[in-house]
């Protein structure tokens, strides 16, 4: 199964909000709508690990950090994101990081930790 991190980005949100209002008018069953969710799961946790290239190094003062479930969660303080010329300061980061060869839907069997990142202020 995939990882449903994304269903709280802002495209995992408008297409459960779609859903809901197709299930509302009868449109769809929620079982249908169920289904959709999870092939957008899967569709975007191998679309980032597969087409995403891009770089960004970051800093910052770690505050909290825990390992359950095979999913590491840290909490930044004053954190600098850097992506060759732009610089970000941020003053509260979660990173949830997935290691990306548990699930089902990865086809290569790199050992490095996927992050997933949700950035709150």
């Amino acid at each position: 199964m995939a990882y449903q991190l994304y269903r709280n980005t802002t495209l995992g949100n408008s297409l459960q909000e779609s859903l809901d209002e197709l299930i509302q008018t009868q449109q769809i069953t929620p079982q249908l709508a169920l289904q959709v969710l999870l092939q957008f799961d899967k569709a975007i946790n191998t679309a980032l690990a597969n087409r995403v290239r891009n770089r960004v190094n970051f800093k910052g003062s770690l505050n909290t950090y825990r390992f359950c479930d095979n999913v590491w969660t840290f909490v930044l303080n004053d954190v600098e994101f850097r992506e060759v010329t732009d610089l970000v300061k941020v003053d509260k980061v979660k990173i949830v990081a997935c290691d990306g060869k548990s699930s089902d839907y990865f086809s290569h069997s790199s050992l490095i930790i996927r992050p997933r990142l949700f950035l709150t202020q």
